[in-house]
């Protein structure tokens, strides 16, 4: 155990893109546990691209954080000490903590996690909230059926890769955007998605989804917006559905482009566009954990992580997101299960 902590706060708040001037790495005392609290030894963090909201004064779905506020996010840890939680030393959980060597939560916001079941990793990515994400977007928003084209941005992604199996097992042709030629070989050949689109290699999306989905677009995941979203409109079928969950190209604009421009293509479709948040199906966690975990143990959906070593390396974890350098989840390893 540290005899100090280390904590990550926001400095400042962004103008644009954030930089590592927006992160102060902070030491502090290991904090004690309050009643019913346990104190936490983070093992791994997860960085997502929704924490750039949190960065923002303005309006959005996730309250923001306020200047020298620490950073929080999913976070699996060790319990070290229990006062009251119902946990006990040793124990694995997984909630919503501080960036930091060490943390303090209330049991009641901790859940248990099953080091047999998966490595533990997992609970932060495809057993955790991207692959609930997933489940719940593809299954009860985009709501592909057999013979349908389903495109997904941000293909490569902790949601976007695990929304594609999803969509594949429900029997859907499936095509996915991301930003390399090794992602899109990762979707065609280890996830099994039937095309990838390298949109940093193309101009004209148009012509590419032409190409990858020539019978239109039946169901659409959208992680990123922008210029793609706009292109995969125009080629929405009659009664096509699109799940909105992230636009992640839109996070670090000084100001928002003129839009939409694209909805008087809704009506001759009838195509319906939701937005969703995956806490609205919190009642409903279990089923989907339940059901990913059957399918990873079976192979029928892969995950891939990377991972960044050492809580220092966080923000750069954090910032590569918006570069597009990770595949798969995103994660920070903090400490080993011996130190």
């Amino acid at each position: 155990m540290r005899d100090t902590n280390r904590q990550f706060r926001l400095a400042k708040r962004p103008e644009g893109k954030p930089d590592r001037e927006t992160f102060e790495l902070a030491e502090t005392d290991v904090p004690e546990p309050g009643p019913g609290e346990a104190l936490v030894r983070t093992r791994y963090l997860s960085v997502d691209p929704y924490m750039r909201d949190r960065m923002s004064a303005g309006e959005s779905y996730a309250d923001p954080w306020d200047v020298g506020d620490p950073l929080r996010g999913g976070a699996v840890g060790e319990v070290v000490d229990s006062s009251g939680a119902e946990f006990e030393g040793g124990d694995i959980v997984v909630g919503n903590l501080e960036w930091a060597d060490y943390t303090t939560a209330p049991g009641t916001e901790l859940t248990a996690v099953d080091p047999d079941l998966a490595p533990i990793s997992t609970a932060l990515g495809v057993l955790g909230m991207p692959g609930r994400t997933a489940y719940f977007g593809v299954r009860e928003v985009a709501e592909p059926k057999p013979g349908d084209t389903f495109v997904v941005t941000g293909a490569a992604g902790a949601v976007g890769s695990v929304a594609g199996q999803i969509a594949k097992l429900s029997g859907a042709r499936v095509v996915g955007f991301a930003g390399s030629d090794e992602k899109v070989s990762f979707l065609e050949d280890d996830l099994g998605f039937d095309a990838g689109i390298n949109y940093k290699a193309t101009d004209d999306y148009r012509a590419a989804l032409d190409e990858a989905a020539p019978d239109g677009v039946d169901a659409y995941f959208d992680n990123v917006g922008g210029p793609i979203t706009d292109a995969v409109f125009t080629k929405l079928n009659v009664d096509a559905r699109v799940a909105v969950c992230g636009q992640i190209s839109l996070y670090n604009a000084t100001e928002r482009p003129t839009g939409p421009r694209k909805l008087p293509g809704l009506i001759s479709t009838r195509a319906r566009v939701e937005g969703f948040l995956v806490r609205d199906f919190a009642p409903r966690f279990g089923q989907a954990t339940k059901r990913l975990g059957e399918w990873v143990a079976s192979g029928e959906i892969e995950y891939r992580e990377t991972i960044t070593e050492g809580l220092e390396n966080a923000p750069d974890a954090f910032l590569g997101l918006f570069e597009g350098e990770n595949i798969g989840k995103q994660l920070v390893k903090v400490s080993d299960p011996d130190e």
